[in-house]
C-alpha cells in the first residue's frame, strides 16, 4: 500500500483508539462481550454502572439474573449475562482474575469469539491483529480490499496480505473510526473523504 493511502487515512484519523472505556483487563474484555450488536457508546454507559458495583471476584459470585439487570440496555441480557459471570468465574478460577495473553483459552471462553479475542490481544498485549466488525468490512468493501460478500474471516486475512504487520493495529482503529464516523453506512460524507478517488462505492455513485 502507498504512503499516500497511510497519510490521508492519518489526516481523517489521526487518533485511533479504542471507544470501549476500560481501566482493567478482564473491563476490555467483558465489555467487547457486551458491545455484540450494540454500540461501544451504550456499552460504555453500562458497564461505568456495572463496574462500579463489581470486581472480577464479585463478578464470579453474582447471580446472572442480577447482572442481566444491568446489562438489559445492551441487548440479550439474559445470555450476555451468563457469559459474563461464566467469563469471570474462569478468570478467577485459572488466572486470579487477569486475563492472558492467551488466544486458545479466550476463544474458549462462553461469548468469546475469535473478534472478541482480536480486540483483546491486541488492545492489552499489542499483539497484531485485524478485528473484522460491520465497520472494517463496509469499509473493506468499498476501498476494494475485499469482496462485498467475503466472510469476515475472509477479508481478516485479505487486510493481513495486503497491510504489513506492524500496521494491523493502528489501522484496525482506524477503519472502524473511518466507518464509523465518514464511511457510514447511510449516507457516507463522500465529500469528507481523502480515500474516494479509490472508492468503487463513490465511483459507483457519485453522479
Amino acid at each position: 500500500m502507498s504512503n499516500e493511502f497511510y497519510e490521508k487515512l492519518d489526516a481523517m484519523i489521526p487518533n485511533p483508539r479504542c471507544s470501549l472505556e476500560y481501566t482493567r483487563d478482564y473491563e476490555l474484555l467483558i465489555a467487547t462481550v457486551l458491545s455484540a450488536q450494540c454500540t461501544d457508546a451504550r456499552v460504555n454507559i453500562v458497564t461505568k454502572e456495572l463496574f462500579s458495583k463489581y470486581d472480577i471476584f464479585s463478578l464470579a459470585r453474582e447471580d446472572p439474573k442480577v447482572i442481566a439487570r444491568i446489562i438489559y440496555p445492551c441487548g440479550n441480557m439474559n445470555k450476555k449475562s451468563v457469559f459474563i459471570q461464566k467469563i469471570a468465574a474462569s478468570l478467577v478460577a485459572d488466572y486470579d482474575g487477569k486475563v492472558p495473553n492467551d488466544r486458545a483459552y479466550l476463544e474458549n471462553l462462553p461469548g468469546v469469539g475469535h473478534k472478541t479475542a482480536n480486540v483483546v490481544l491486541s488492545n492489552l498485549f499489542d499483539v497484531p491483529c485485524f478485528a473484522v466488525d460491520t465497520h472494517v468490512e463496509r469499509v473493506s468493501g468499498r476501498l476494494g480490499f475485499a469482496k462485498v460478500d467475503d466472510s469476515v474471516l475472509t477479508i481478516e486475512h485479505k487486510l493481513m496480505r495486503i497491510f504489513p504487520q506492524e500496521k494491523w493495529n493502528r489501522l484496525h482503529h482506524q477503519l472502524v473510526l473511518f466507518g464509523r464516523l465518514i464511511c457510514t453506512s447511510r449516507a457516507p460524507k463522500c465529500h469528507e473523504c481523502l480515500l474516494r478517488d479509490q472508492c468503487k462505492f463513490y465511483q459507483k455513485n457519485k453522479s
